[in-house]
């Protein structure tokens, strides 16, 4: 029982012995700039949820981006009516409908011109692009022209979301680092970096916002115009060489008129002239008798 005693008092004398530095030993952090993000971990970070963080996703989520279209359209069209108002009311009721909006509107009315039109920057939600497409041409008369464009960008999509994803994973690795630091040096140092990279976040989010608008609704310039009537008439037509002939005389009457006041004075003489031989005339006869 002694040599049991004896040996325990040895042993708490060693641990007791021992230097403070290995009993207070403090690691230091060091930072290090975390290495690139592979695309597996890029792939992961695609349509997680909001607020969810790095590691939380399944390790196998292949993001819809990846594999669907992503199709932008755009285009003019230009139309002939007889009646502005009401293809105008037709546009707008049909873009109610379908859930599109008009973003631009202009009328042009131009004193020297035979032609006035209506011109409309619409959105129209991409799955009702042609059907808007189809029930404004049949509202007009005539097409006079059209052309639409149709834009592949899912390659440039894919590209923005995943540097989009590469930025966030990347801020969530600063923010590890964050946490670890002990040194104000390297507090400040990591804050810096972060606020770095939440700018290109939020201009990578951006250009992502954009993409997604333009993809959701396509763009269309819809211009309405109506000619005068000289100018639909090809000069054929009755009710043309009607309005030509009244137009005619008219305009004759007019140099009439205006020429005969310009030529009062040798009227007025004429008339006298006329007058004062008639008078001598008779006056000759009657001598004569």
């Amino acid at each position: 029982m002694r040599k049991l005693m004896i040996i325990a008092l040895l042993a708490l004398v060693t641990i007791g012995c021992k230097p403070a530095s290995e009993k207070y030993a403090v690691r230091e952090v060091t930072l290090v700039p975390p290495p690139p993000m592979a695309d597996a971990e890029a792939n992961n970070l695609i349509g997680a949820a909001p607020g969810s963080k790095v590691g939380d996703q399944p390790g196998n989520i292949t993001p819809d981006v990846a594999t669907s279209k992503k199709i932008i359209k755009e285009g003019e069209i230009r139309l002939e009516t007889n009646d502005l108002i009401k293809a105008r009311k037709a546009l707008t009721d049909s873009l109610k409908m379908i859930g599109g909006y008009v973003e631009e509107e202009n009328q042009n009315n131009n004193a020297g011109s035979d032609i006035k039109e209506y011109t409309f920057k619409v959105r129209i939600p991409a799955q009702n692009f042609d059907r808007f497409l189809s029930a404004v041409s049949s509202s007009a008369d005539r097409v006079e022209s059209k052309s639409i464009r149709v834009k592949d960008v899912t390659t440039e999509f894919i590209d923005v979301t995943t540097r989009l994803a590469n930025k966030k994973l990347l801020e969530e690795r600063y923010k590890g680092l964050l946490d670890k630091a002990s040194k104000m040096s390297d507090v400040l140092e990591v804050e810096n970096k972060l606020n770095e990279i939440r700018t290109d976040i939020e201009t990578t989010q951006g250009q992502l916002n954009y993409l997604n608008k333009q993809i959701a609704y396509s763009s269309l310039q819809v211009t309405f115009f109506t000619r005068s009537i000289d100018a639909k008439n090809d000069g054929n037509g009755f009710g043309y060489k009607l309005k030509m002939a009244v137009s005619n005389s008219w305009d004759l009457l007019q140099n009439i008129f205006f020429g005969i006041i310009t030529a009062w004075p040798v009227i007025l003489i004429s008339v006298i002239v006329i007058f004062v031989l008639r008078k001598w005339l008779r006056r000759r006869k009657a001598r004569q008798a």
